[in-house]
């Protein structure tokens, strides 16, 4: 069995990677951290947990959580950085679903995060757990730095056309959509019910911290700089992120569908569905999939990709997991073979 802690497990990541550890065959969760909620038990915060976990949140302990074998930080940005140095040196391997480890460039980080890094020495060493891209690097990993939600959608995306040399990557565009709880378990006016329902719009257009990490992402796959426009919306819906794609073909005659059935076809969480499909956000709801489907309208040099993913699991939680069980060399699915949920 893996000995497990969670520092902060109070917001909706935490909830969420609770649901999904009580149910993995090797986790042994023993130790959940809070200041605010120090002991109150798991399932009197969150009841859908009651008769699935029986541990009350303590206040942080640097002791309790080296005697774990790994360490997932679902904590706002900035604090995973703090507990980094002391955890790792008690050979305790950490997995950050914040972004204190996804920037390789601290100056980078503090320009989108605003505060400098705490352990910039630790930024190269961190492997960013797209298992997709890194499974081999994620296996000998102390330090995993957890995708962010936007940047797995369109990653996965994006990834099979510029691995191939398909498209003009000095003008790609990703017009993504996510739920509300994208925005985290906290009471701010604009994600009000009476604010949020009944209305879509887009935010950060002129800068959101997901861009950098997109961009580094796909620069480290291409070998050179990409040129990116980013724009997220806010949907009225609970979980679930939809990314619509696009890019320019430089090679139209290529099979744009063999090609991304080639490229996941070993890979346990990324479903190419049929040419023509449009995937739906409801079709992933709860489970750890991304799901994908390419289109070439009308036949022109535009390529559509569409993606699909739950914020919280895919998108955060489930992707954690998934680490865990390569850094433990378990299978992958274990603990994340649930369907997604309809209605």
């Amino acid at each position: 069995m893996i000995k497990i802690g969670i520092i902060g497990g109070t917001g909706y990541t935490g909830v969420e990677l609770l649901r999904l550890l009580a149910a993995h065959p090797q986790a042994d969760l023993r130790v959940i951290t809070s200041r605010g909620e120090a002991g109150k038990k798991v399932a009197d915060l969150f009841p859908n947990l009651r008769g699935h976990v029986k541990l009350a949140f303590t206040e942080p302990d640097t002791k309790a959580l080296a005697g774990c074998d790994v360490v997932f930080s679902a904590t706002p940005n900035g604090v995973a950085m703090t507990h980094a140095r002391e955890l790792l040196k008690a050979g305790v391997k950490l997995i950050d679903l914040a972004a204190d480890f996804r920037l390789k460039d601290p100056a980078l980080w503090e320009k989108w995060y605003g505060v400098p890094h705490a352990c910039p020495e630790l930024l190269e060493e961190a492997v960013y757990g797209l298992p997709e891209v890194n499974r081999e690097k994620i296996r000998e990993a102390r330090l995993v730095a957890n995708p962010g939600c936007y940047p797995t959608a369109v990653q996965l995306g994006f990834l099979p056309l510029l691995e191939n040399g398909l498209v003009d990557v000095q003008h790609l565009i990703a017009d993504a959509k996510s739920g509300v709880s994208g925005a985290g378990r906290k009471a701010e006016t604009h994600l009000l019910f009476s604010e949020a329902a009944d209305t879509m719009k887009a935010y950060g257009v002129a800068g959101h911290r997901h861009w950098p990490e997109i961009r580094q992402g796909l620069e480290a796959v291409l070998g050179k700089s990409v040129g990116l426009t980013f724009v997220p919306h806010l949907t009225p819906m609970i979980r679930g992120i939809h990314a619509t794609l696009y890019a320019r073909l430089t090679l139209p005659g290529a099979d744009l569908q063999s090609l991304y059935e080639q490229r996941y076809a070993n890979e346990p969480f990324v479903d190419v569905m049929p040419a023509g499909s449009h995937p739906e956000t409801r079709s992933v709801r709860v489970s750890n999939v991304c799901r994908i489907a390419v289109h070439r309208p009308q036949g022109g040099d535009t390529v559509v990709v569409l993606s699909v993913i739950d914020n919280l699991v895919k998108g955060a939680a489930g992707q954690a997991v998934q680490n865990m069980n390569i850094l433990f060399g378990l299978d992958e699915r274990a603990g994340l073979r649930q369907a997604g949920v309809l209605p």
